[in-house]
């Protein structure tokens, strides 16, 4: 007789009337020694597989992933690209060039480095940018005004400057020192220079005495 126990199939041999009956059927007779053998060894394999086996609520388990590497941008550099100085520009070719040439630039280029003061006329004092221009000019026998808005009413307007003619705008007045070149008293906190010209639209004069 077949008996299912759990997953495993277990033939045990019958006797007696059982063992008549059975053979009394069209269904071939088993050898009685074989069929005990096994039976004795599926048993076996079914007692060793056991009851399964639960896990407990609290256990822990271990998982190995392979390692990362991070790679943290490195941070932005600044660069520092200073500004073209008063000193810079005063030692240019250009500026060379143009008190070479022109002696207005050349009286001009001797107050650099002096302070800009609201009402300012003389070295002694500090300029503001109508004294400084009226100064260096005096220094040649020309008078200029001293309020810069009245530079517009003097000398020739030119469309075509040449160093030491004068650069005049509403409220600022320097002296034309060669192509975008101007040396002028700036503004509080500044100092004469020469520098680039910064004016939009800016009116060129010049005065021969």
């Amino acid at each position: 007789m077949a008996v299912s126990i759990g997953a495993a199939l277990v033939v045990v041999p019958l006797s007696g009337a059982a063992a008549v009956a059975i053979s009394g059927s069209n269904s071939p007779t088993p050898d009685a020694a074989a069929v005990a053998i096994q039976g004795t060894k599926y048993v076996s394999e079914v007692a060793q597989i056991g009851a399964p086996v639960a896990a407990k609520a609290d256990a822990s388990f271990q998982v190995e992933t392979p390692a990362l590497t991070v790679t943290v941008n490195p941070k932005p550099v600044v660069v520092y690209r200073p500004r073209v100085s008063a000193r810079t520009v005063a030692n240019s070719a250009d500026v060379a060039q143009a008190i070479a040439g022109s002696s207005i630039i050349a009286e001009a280029s001797k107050y650099v480095g002096i302070a800009y003061r609201s009402g300012g006329s003389s070295p002694s004092t500090g300029f503001d940018c109508s004294g400084f221009v009226k100064y260096v000019y005096a220094q040649f026998g020309i008078s200029l005004p001293r309020v810069t808005g009245e530079y517009f009413g003097v000398g020739t307007r030119v469309n075509s400057p040449q160093p030491g003619d004068i650069i005049v705008t509403p409220g600022h007045v320097g002296i034309y020192a060669g192509p975008n070149l101007q040396i002028d008293s700036p503004r509080p906190g500044k100092t004469i220079q020469f520098r680039a010209i910064w004016q939009v639209n800016p009116v060129y004069i010049r005065v021969t005495g």
